[in-house]
């Protein structure tokens, strides 16, 4: 059974870092892209980053380019999105997805939004 468990959110000051962790069951993430996405109250959902396995290759938002950084760590099957120069406007629920193959689903110039894997997501509060 596919999983995924995203934890680390929490309330933080503006301009402050956090580090999100999206750990995968039931499935290697060795061989499948991984998303995350956030959605605020009342906006739609917003795709953040994704990372692809085929060839480690990244995809940032214009929002979060230069703040974010996405990561994996295949030996503890987990995708990090660490969160610095934390702003306002990026609090929302944060939510971790994966599907396959991965270069159809994130490279370095697209980052589709239907995946069909999501984790039940995690807060992120940035207090101004």
């Amino acid at each position: 059974q596919v999983q995924l468990v995203e934890s680390g959110g929490g309330l933080v000051q503006a301009g402050g870092s956090l580090r999100l962790s999206c750990a995968a069951s039931g499935f290697s993430l060795d061989y499948y892209a991984i998303g995350w996405f956030r959605q605020a109250p009342g906006k739609e959902r917003e795709g953040v980053s994704c990372i692809s396995s085929s060839d480690g290759s990244t995809y940032y938002a214009d929002s979060v380019k230069g703040r974010f950084t996405i990561s994996r760590d295949n030996a503890k099957n987990t995708v990090y999105l660490q969160m610095n120069s934390l702003k306002p406007e990026d609090t929302a629920v944060y939510y971790c997805a994966a599907d396959y193959p991965p270069g159809l689903y994130c490279s370095g110039t697209y980052f589709r939004d239907d995946f069909g894997s999501w984790g039940q997501g995690t807060q992120v509060a940035v207090s101004s």
